[in-house]
């Protein structure tokens, strides 16, 4: 029998977008896929389903009530026949260029034009980054430049909460001689690695779920794509990781919350770029 899945189509604002794509993995989606103003994400029918529903519809109430300010999502399930099931969401996956530096594109793709730029590949299979949310551009923006001003020596850098890996390759393309790579994620830590291999960038990345404490050296480059909160609890360890002159690189902020941040940081810190992508902010910050 044609196996089906289920689609589910969410439009949710910026603030929830995150959280739930997580929790959406969490249920046993292997696909979802970050949209301009929500996500689409992807299940394997089963007779299951109804519960499925349920959690899913129980975890976006909880989420609104925490958020009253949020607009209310709105919620569309769709069956999707099993033939249709990678152009379903692979269509919305296309080679991207970032900055001046790289393209980012799926393995089953090819940029038309290489150009000057290099090429990184990501498979875009869980809810991890891909290039395309504007927090992972700004940070992939914001090491070019960093990169570019350490360019007269060879340089290590830090990755907390590497995700998929793609800003630990991009530090690598970019001329790290070595790149500390670090999640509490043992799905992440996975995926990583399988694109950290399709990189050809595994020698050059220690890739483990150490904590951040646990990290002993100093690096010039730092780069941190979490949330405000997360970043404002591991600030103090942020701070002991950047060497001096080292840049930090500090996104999964909230446009809102961008000031807060800084103030935490202001005393070691001063800002080098603030890059604004859509309700997401990313600095790129340089410790005096």
């Amino acid at each position: 029998m044609q196996e089906s899945w289920l689609r589910l189509s969410l439009e949710i604002g910026a603030a929830k977008i995150d959280a739930v794509a997580n929790f959406l993995v969490e249920q046993g989606a292997p696909g979802v896929v970050l949209k301009s103003h929500g996500l689409d994400a992807y299940f394997r029918r089963s007779r299951n389903d109804t519960a499925l529903k349920r959690r899913v519809g129980r975890f976006l109430s909880d989420t609104e009530l925490l958020n009253r300010r949020g607009a209310r999502p709105r919620i569309v399930w769709r069956v999707i026949a099993g033939e249709n099931w990678h152009d379903s969401w692979r269509r919305f996956i296309k080679p991207r260029r970032v900055g001046k530096a790289f393209w980012v594109t799926p393995p089953w793709l090819t940029p038309a034009k290489f150009r000057s730029r290099q090429v990184i590949t990501i498979e875009p299979g869980l809810a991890f980054g891909t290039g395309t949310h504007a927090t992972t551009r700004g940070c992939m923006e914001c090491l070019e430049q960093a990169a570019a001003a350490l360019s007269d020596r060879g340089f290590t850098a830090l990755d907390v909460g590497t995700g998929a890996g793609i800003l630990a390759i991009a530090m690598v393309k970019l001329g790290a001689k070595q790149v500390w790579a670090i999640d509490n994620d043992a799905v992440a830590l996975k995926v990583a690695r399988e694109n950290l291999r399709a990189n050809n960038a595994l020698a050059r990345v220690h890739l483990s779920g150490s904590e951040l404490g646990a990290i002993r050296r100093r690096f010039p480059v730092v780069v941190a794509n979490l949330t405000a909160e997360t970043i404002v609890e591991l600030a103090a360890a942020l701070e002991k990781k950047v060497s001096a002159k080292g840049f930090l690189i500090l996104s999964g902020i909230l446009s809102h919350k961008v000031d807060a941040i800084m103030r935490r940081f202001h005393e070691q810190f001063q800002v080098v770029r603030q890059k604004r992508g859509r309700e997401w902010a990313t600095l790129l910050l340089q410790k005096k």
